[in-house]
């Protein structure tokens, strides 16, 4: 049985080269319930520390001395070690081909500055998701024995997609690249579930999802599609072409977690 965790009980690191920021951030941190926390001014010392201080949680600035929070996170993300590490953006940074790479990387949130308390306590609770595992209840399927294809040109993304899945209790997961190869792939195997990106290539999500439902035998499968473009306009009539829900990214595990049980039960 996993040990109990309240926020108290984590531990985090702050990647911030601003000392004013890191008052700020670290007060509002501490408000929240944090007690133990870490700091970092750049990559290299916040790569240095991960060897021996792995966090429960990385908050970074997306602009460092060094570098970028995406270089960042491809340096974590490339490291077996700290591959699943919780990752969360505080930044003023607003364009959104800036910030897509951190979405498809599998951050946590991605807060503003200023942020509010109630948005920061949101995103550390998602963290305490990640660490205290919990298997989903759903009234038709035992999740252990629940089937998933994930299908994601991101191989982050993937991982990331996975690794929220895993933590509630599934662990029969496959992946696919595009629309193209998961077609493939469930004309080969069973599935319960298809989890899919919207924007890919050979074949994107829209037309994965209206390939499926044209399917006499596929047609039944669940989809649940998870893109960085879950607000834009060329989404809103996804449901037409037979999408069961749909989530932003980044997500929260327990919207995820509230969307499979609607979808699936």
């Amino acid at each position: 049985m996993e040990p109990y965790l309240e926020i108290q009980d984590l531990s985090l690191l702050l990647v911030e080269p601003s000392d004013m920021q890191k008052k700020v951030i670290a007060k509002a941190l501490e408000e929240s319930g944090i007690k133990h926390i870490e700091f970092a001014n750049n990559i290299e010392e916040t790569l240095a520390l991960l060897g021996s201080f792995p966090p429960d949680l990385i908050i970074s600035a997306m602009y460092l001395p060094d570098g970028t929070a995406n270089e960042l996170i491809d340096a974590i993300r490339s490291n077996e070690r700290t591959e699943e590490q919780c990752f969360m953006l505080v930044s003023s940074e607003s364009n959104q081909h800036n910030l897509e790479h951190l979405k498809q990387a599998g951050v946590l949130a991605i807060l503003p500055k200023p942020f509010t308390n109630k948005d920061l306590k949101r995103a550390i609770y998602s963290t305490l998701d990640f660490i205290l595992e919990e298997e989903i209840s759903l009234e038709l399927f035992d999740p252990r024995n629940l089937r998933v294809l994930v299908v994601d040109d991101s191989i982050m993304s993937q991982k990331y997609v996975s690794r929220t899945l895993n933590a509630m209790g599934i662990s029969h997961i496959q992946v696919a690249d595009n629309g193209q190869q998961a077609i493939e792939r469930l004309n080969c195997d069973d599935f319960d579930l298809i989890v899919t990106d919207y924007n890919m290539p050979e074949m994107d999500g829209r037309e994965l999802a209206r390939t499926v439902r044209q399917s006499t035998e596929l047609a039944h499968i669940p989809i649940l599609m998870v893109s960085s473009n879950a607000g834009d306009s060329q989404l809103s009539n996804i449901a037409q072409e037979g999408v069961d829900a749909i989530c932003g990214k980044p997500f929260e595990p327990r919207v995820i977690r509230q969307l499979l049980a609607q979808i699936l039960n």
